[in-house]
């Protein structure tokens, strides 16, 4: 059984896909699509993990629908995470 997932993807350019999702109820996995196993380095320190895929999905199973649109030159530019009143870009006053 597949259970699909809408996504967008930036592969080939802007696409709308379907993908599938790991099995919620899977003993192996429980849900997460694998199993991660961390190891470390020569001192004892954590140096990575190593992730193994469960069976119970296919994570390159993927459908492209429909391609986006590409968003004007101006939405592309403006800085959203500035506030466009405070004079350095960064409000000084409490949020309260």
């Amino acid at each position: 059984m597949i259970r699909l997932r809408i996504q967008v993807s930036h592969r080939l350019g802007r696409w709308l896909v379907l993908t599938d999702t790991p099995r919620p109820d899977c003993p192996h996995c429980e849900g997460d699509g694998g199993i991660e196993h961390p190891y470390g380095d020569d001192n004892g320190e954590y140096a990575g993990s190593n992730w193994e895929s469960c069976g119970c999905w296919n994570e390159n199973h993927r459908w492209r629908l429909l391609p986006l649109p590409r968003l004007p030159r101006w939405l592309r530019q403006r800085d959203r995470g500035r506030d466009p009143w405070a004079t350095d870009g960064y409000s000084n006053k409490p949020p309260f």
